[in-house]
């Protein structure tokens, strides 16, 4: 297997300097750099077979065609799918579980319901749970956290009731970097009669995924942060939860037939998938599952491991630096460190690192409900992936120890 220098040579973009420095990429959480073989199979659509897939008895049409339907093959078979028509293609997973809200939550979703999500979603899986919520007069309720930021098993078992239609859970936490026992979320979910959503943006890029064996009635994800193109995202649904949700889009090629007064749709996917679609991108999605499976996702994770390990210890030296969700001791820690420098703002502090070709997240990661509750308003974020080196590491670290400096404390 290659080390992770031989992956660096893989990724062009992180052969260049940031701010005349060779760049120091942390902020994978946020999206993954893209592999040459990503770049070529998008590159080798448009230069080689551009056309409208699905619309066409000439050549180029069929070739797209292929690609688009390869990709959702693939895609079947990485997430332990049943069937490739449970596949459904978005823009991203924000868009997959807003569809997922909007067909399914406002059908199923009545007066007095209750919707059970985690504290530490993202925006893409709460706000389109409010939106429901307040659309059909139904309850909001939450699963808070354990001291070292796990989910709550008291809680787990107290919020989902019989009154119970959705609970939707992030299977990794996209700012503690913790996995959640979603298996457990699901079969309390599935036990009061509730359908379990489960976002897997934070994990599809990190572990091997089943989602048959997760019973997961719906999982989300987006391309961009597996290596794979912006602009393409997948949902999947069980088939018979799909089957029966009306159209989120309307318009071309998700139909049947079309009267001046009526209109039946196409049979799953194609039912959701309204419009040209992304063929470039899921050309792209293609290769970029080429790319995992070749590494295998035991070495991806054995990377990130490695690498919190060496982290940790060397931010506990420093007494400056806050640590969340760095505490569990359920063996559950994914490649993803969040922290504070104290007296210092998180954007001053990506601003500094910045200066030394340090690229980390800085702000709310699109969970203020999770922030409010952890006492922060803000928080900087690290987050590796499998081209990061321990070299990279030193050098956030070294230039961590400039910041406050930088603003004129003594320490």
């Amino acid at each position: 297997m290659a080390d992770k220098q031989d992956f660096l040579r893989d990724f062009p973009l992180l052969g260049k300097r940031m701010n005349g420095k060779p760049i120091v990429y942390l902020d994978n959480g946020a999206t993954t750099q893209k592999p040459e073989s990503v770049i070529q199979s998008m590159c080798g659509y448009y230069g080689g077979c551009n056309a409208n897939p699905h619309r066409g008895a000439y050549a180029l049409s069929v070739q797209a065609t292929d690609i688009y339907e390869t990709a959702r093959q693939r895609v079947a078979k990485f997430i332990g799918a049943k069937y490739e028509k449970e596949i459904v293609f978005t823009k991203n997973a924000t868009e997959a579980l807003n569809l997922v809200a909007y067909s399914y939550g406002l059908t199923n979703v009545q007066a007095g319901d209750e919707i059970v999500l985690t504290i530490a979603e993202h925006h893409s899986n709460l706000v389109p749970w409010q939106q429901v919520a307040h659309a059909k007069g139904a309850a909001l309720k939450y699963i808070y956290l354990e001291s070292d930021g796990n989910l709550s098993e008291e809680d787990i078992e107290k919020t989902i009731t019989e009154r119970t239609k959705i609970v939707a859970v992030t299977q990794v936490s996209n700012v503690l970097g913790l996995k959640n026992d979603v298996r457990k979320v699901v079969q309390k979910a599935h036990s009061v009669g509730a359908v379990a959503v489960v976002d897997g943006s934070q994990s599809v890029a990190h572990m091997a995924v089943d989602v048959q064996a997760m019973d997961a009635d719906f999982f989300a994800f987006s391309g961009h942060k597996m290596l794979s193109p912006m602009g393409i995202g997948v949902l999947y649904g069980k088939e018979a939860l799909l089957d029966a949700m009306p159209p989120f889009l309307t318009g071309g090629d998700m139909i049947e037939y079309v009267e001046e007064q009526a209109t039946t749709f196409a049979e799953l996917p194609a039912k959701f998938e309204a419009g040209t679609q992304n063929v470039g991108g899921a050309a792209g999605l293609t290769a970029a599952i080429d790319y995992l499976e070749r590494i295998t996702f035991e070495r991806v994770e054995a990377i990130e491991k490695e690498l919190v390990e060496y982290a940790l210890p060397k931010l506990r030296e420093l007494p400056y630096i806050e640590l969340y969700g760095c505490d569990s001791k359920r063996d559950n820690k994914t490649g993803i460190i969040t922290f504070n420098v104290k007296d210092v703002h998180p954007h001053d502090v990506a601003s500094i690192l910045d200066a030394d070709g340090v690229a980390v997240r800085a702000g709310h990661h699109c969970a203020q409900p999770l922030m409010r509750y952890l006492g922060q308003n803000a928080t900087c974020r690290a987050s590796f992936y499998l081209y990061n080196t321990k070299e990279d590491v030193d050098r956030w670290i070294d230039a961590l120890k400039k910041v406050r400096g930088v603003l004129g404390y003594g320490d």
